[in-house]
């Protein structure tokens, strides 16, 4: 057998020497032997074993077993809190249009590796029965041998197996062969492996797009032959894999590799109506590539879900609104955001996605063309945008408009309109200077002070904030309390040249402010 030394955590092999030190076989199985062997950090980790599950429950502190397959998961308390924590400092972090900082970044993956190693899921070597469903296997029962337990599995890079105590590699079906050569081989006949379970077909192409890999000539022919077999799987499924396919670095290969299976109508049959649509001058490429371009920008920039599928989404009606204009001599597609909306609605609920993602990405879809027309640029205008979408989706729309911008072909993310539309919506949502930005209001001065409410109070508190302009550090209750009695202490005419003086420190901070926002965007 082929020994190679993987790196595997500790949190991880301490459980696969938990069952050995009991008596038991215990291999790494599966995805996480696949990422090892291709130096990819695992995102989650399988153990396989000829323990029973009562048997593995019993070695282990922490463990839940809640399905019909035996699979055990093992919890590290340590590493769970230790998430816990590192997920609230991630929650904490602002959401803004700008690259997100390397702080973040650093952070989110500390978030992901914690997650794929807080709890390791073990297994009981299984054989499966006959699947009549095309997704489950009737029953299964427990065995004894490795050998059996690979052969029940999808594919030959998924069917190695990976002794932590020897550095031994078990592989029966030749998958670090394929591994070498960046093919997807089924484990064993293909046609048995897609009529036991048509999801298959949705994870074969989508590790094509999430390993760069092609499928196997035998396969696709299956695929071909197989592909109905897909409307027996549920939406949720469905819906679960075309997400991983989304989310990959590589979306564009995966939804033209659904496209030539005839796979792509098993996720929706509105997705295909845009091949070979021709758009306006404005555009490179017919509707179906311009959304698969603009979907592939936001995996480019590692951008979320909710951009990439928006961006697959927001052209989505093109088709059914273009019209020849004789007087513009072009296409035009006047409404297709507006009809766009409710097919991307219709799509979304019928694939189960969210409530709150059917109404993002939906939202995003229907106001992704305000960029249209340069003379709606005001802040007026702008100020509608943030009421529309939310400002929670604002800066979501900047980065659907920028996945779009490439998605025509162009060959800059961002325009002179689009930096302006960034500053001045910026400008929009940002907090006015004022004087409630002092740590210290009018109502605790007057009870302080056992003050009536009248002119004074407001001259203080203006006062008050020209003094913490001009120092920051002075914009603490204690000394502010201590200023505004030497303000209440002067006579009116003394105390309103202090406050003019703190209201045109109002207007210089704000102009200031809003000299730097066009400064960082470059615009005027």
């Amino acid at each position: 057998m082929t020994k190679i030394l993987l790196e595997v955590p500790k949190e991880v092999s301490q459980v696969t020497k938990k069952l050995k030190d009991a008596g038991f076989e215990s291999y790494l199985v599966g995805g996480c032997v696949r990422d090892l062997l291709l130096h990819v950090e695992p995102t989650d980790w399988d153990i396989t074993t000829n323990a029973t599950p009562e048997e593995i429950q019993g070695l282990f502190e922490h463990t839940f077993y809640e399905n019909d397959f035996g699979t055990v998961g093992v919890v590290n308390d340590e590493i769970s809190e230790t998430l816990k924590d590192a997920k609230a400092r991630l929650a904490e972090f602002p959401v803004t249009h700008d690259d997100v900082s390397q702080e973040t970044i650093n952070l989110a993956k500390l978030v992901k590796r914690l997650e794929s190693i807080a709890f390791v899921e073990v297994t009981p070597y299984r054989v499966d029965s006959e699947y009549s469903n095309n997704r489950h296997p009737d029953s299964i029962s427990f065995s004894q041998t490795l050998a059996e337990d690979l052969m029940r599995r999808d594919f030959t890079i998924n069917a190695i197996a990976y002794d932590c105590e020897t550095s031994e590699i078990i592989d029966y079906h030749n998958g670090i062969q394929d591994l070498n050569s960046k093919i997807i081989n089924t484990v064993g006949e293909p046609n048995k492996r897609f009529g036991e379970d048509a999801l298959r077909i949705m994870r074969a192409i989508r590790f094509t797009a999430q390993l760069g890999f092609t499928i196997n000539k035998e396969v696709q022919d299956s695929i071909l032959s197989n592909h109905s077999l897909l409307k027996n799987i549920s939406r949720e499924r469905i819906r679960d894999e075309f997400v991983k396919i989304l989310m990959t670095k590589d979306p564009l290969h995966g939804v033209y590799m659904a496209k030539d299976l005839h796979v792509l109508d098993y996720i929706s049959p509105h997705l295909s109506r845009g091949i070979d649509v021709k758009q306006n001058g404005a555009h490179k490429y017919d509707v179906f590539e311009h959304l698969v371009r603009t979907m592939q920008h936001g995996a480019d920039r590692e951008w979320s879900l909710i951009i990439r599928l928006s961006g697959l989404l927001h052209d989505i009606s093109k088709p059914e609104t273009r019209r020849w204009s004789e007087e513009k001599g072009d296409y035009t597609f006047y409404g297709h955001e507006v009809v766009g909306a409710r097919v991307t609605r219709e799509i979304l609920t019928d694939l189960k996605f969210s409530s709150n993602i059917v109404e993002r990405v939906t939202t995003l879809v229907r106001w992704h063309m305000f960029f249209s027309d340069p003379d709606q640029i005001s802040l007026s205008a702008v100020r509608r945008i943030v009421r529309n979408v939310g400002e929670e989706n604002v800066w979501d729309l900047i980065r659907l408009r920028i996945c779009d911008r490439i998605g025509m072909g162009r060959p800059k993310e961002k325009s002179y309109r689009l930096r302006k539309y960034v500053a001045m919506m910026e400008e929009a949502m940002r907090s006015p200077v004022s004087v409630k930005d002092l740590k210290i209001n009018g109502d605790q001065i007057m009870n302080h002070f056992k003050l009536k409410p009248g002119r004074k109070i407001g001259l203080v508190l203006n006062a008050l904030m020209g003094t913490t302009l001009d120092n920051p550090e002075h914009n603490n209750f204690e000394y502010l309390l201590g200023k505004a009695e030497e303000y209440l202490t002067l006579e009116e005419e003394e105390l309103i040249k202090f406050a003019d003086k703190g209201r045109v420190a109002i207007t210089e901070a704000e102009q200031q402010e809003l000299s730097d926002i066009k400064k960082k965007h470059k615009v005027q």
